[in-house]
């Protein structure tokens, strides 16, 4: 019978510094990258993703970055698609995939599948769409689980959601956790960063500050000259959409750069309750580009792969 290939999964909130443990442990592994972002999926956005520059990645390979165009909707099913046949292909060639990112439902696709859900109802959504400033309150009357996890002004989940409670008559919690058609072929370890939450949310600032200092509106208005509009999907993330209302004369850049702070940590919030309630990961309380961070990790690794 054939061993199961490993797989290794680095999870984490933003700015913990999970690209640059994966790309450590790749090194030490000879192991290739798979992204588990849903915004560096996106041609074009880089500043405003944090995406690893390619003079950074000191020569590992790296899998499913820059593959959507900014106007296009890429769903977790897609992802789970691609990101299925990519880690098989590495493995088939005797390497170690290393999954790394911070979208958990990205995360669970991959691993577990998609829940059988109802499809979309566009009648349903219109009535929804008529009551927003009571979307989460009637999501956590249905599913207090989900309502946690989304945010309150996050009108597209709060209407999807709702969308399957009452068409499915089962919350959406229980429908994602129960999941299809598991990753099959691998053994899996999940390695999580929990970094000092002080240090993080210092991190964070510092972090959005920097982006919009490096141009981060500069890089909307080129990827809007390149004939993208102001509504594209990738422009709905934070950062971005910031960038949007300053651009459009609506925020100062101080009001740019705070609003855009206090959503990214509102954001490593929400990342860090959804990866907490994942099963089987271990721990490291330390930021990925710390010594000490990336020796456990190696231990873990190793370890991981000796016992085959």
């Amino acid at each position: 019978m054939n061993a199961l290939a490993p797989l290794v999964v680095v999870a984490g909130p933003t700015g913990s510094g999970k690209s640059d443990l994966a790309i450590a442990l790749a090194e030490t592994f000879q192991g290739e990258i798979v992204n588990c972002d849903s915004l560096q999926l996106y041609r074009y956005l880089n500043i405003g993703t944090a995406k690893t520059p390619e003079a950074e990645r000191r020569g590992v390979p790296h899998h499913l970055f820059d593959i959507v165009l900014p106007e296009e909707v890429f769903t977790a099913g897609d992802y789970s698609r691609l990101a299925r046949a990519v880690v098989k292909e590495i493995a088939g060639r005797g390497k170690l995939p290393i999954v790394a990112g911070g979208t958990g439902f990205y995360l669970r696709a991959l691993l577990n599948g998609l829940f059988p859900g109802p499809g979309r109802n566009d009648d349903l959504r219109a009535r929804l769409l008529r009551r927003p400033g009571s979307l989460h309150k009637l999501l956590h009357r249905f599913d207090p689980p989900a309502a946690a996890r989304i945010h309150a002004n996050d009108t597209k989940k709060l209407i999807r959601a709702l969308e399957v409670c009452l068409l499915a008559r089962r919350p959406i919690s229980s429908l994602h956790a129960q999941g299809t058609e598991p990753l099959t072929g691998f053994r899996i370890l999940k390695i999580g960063l929990d970094p000092p939450r002080a240090e993080l949310l210092e991190r964070l600032n510092h972090r959005c500050t920097k982006m919009f200092e490096a141009g981060l509106a500069d890089e909307v208005q080129q990827v809007i000259a390149l004939g993208y509009p102001p509504t594209a999907k990738a422009f709905e993330s934070i950062g971005y959409r910031e960038a949007i209302l300053y651009l459009a004369g609506e925020f100062t850049p101080d009001e740019a750069i705070a609003a855009t702070q206090v959503a990214t940590r509102q954001y490593a919030k929400r990342q860090r309750t959804w990866f907490r309630r994942e099963p089987g990961i271990l721990w490291l309380e330390g930021f990925g580009n710390s010594t000490q961070t990336i020796e456990t990790a190696n231990c873990f690794v190793q370890s991981f792969l000796n016992n085959s």
